[in-house]
């Protein structure tokens, strides 16, 4: 169920999902500063390309004081708009039963892209 799940995620969007992250974190690792940054979006890119079975949890010895302080940066910086989409399209997906499944898909991935720094895929 999970196979065939992620399969329609990734024809119906999941693989869009995927690419947007992943150019947008090439383009955050060309200056040294955005570096931190790009490997959280390919973390979450990675995420959205096969999201069923998998979870973002809390690494070993998470959260510390360094992934606060960036989680705290990553939400000044505007980042935090990932997450409203991600909460808007799972809002309009649960309006249909058939959306249910996909809708938490993208539940799960506004709580992870709130706060991605500590945070490793299981």
């Amino acid at each position: 169920m999970k196979f065939l799940g992620n399969i329609l995620w990734l024809v119906l969007g999941g693989l869009v999902i995927a690419l947007i992250y992943y150019v947008i974190g090439l383009l955050m690792c060309i200056t040294v500063i955005g570096i931190p940054f790009g490997v959280q979006l390919f973390k979450l890119g990675t995420y959205a390309l096969w999201p069923f079975g998998r979870e973002l949890v809390n690494g070993p010895s998470e959260p510390g004081c360094l992934s606060v302080a960036m989680n705290l940066i990553w939400i000044l910086c505007g980042w935090w708009e990932i997450a409203a989409l991600h909460l808007g399209f799972g809002l309009l997906l649960c309006i249909s039963i058939v959306g249910i499944p996909w809708g938490l898909q993208h539940f799960k991935m506004a709580l992870g892209s709130v706060f991605p720094f500590g945070k490793e895929i299981r």
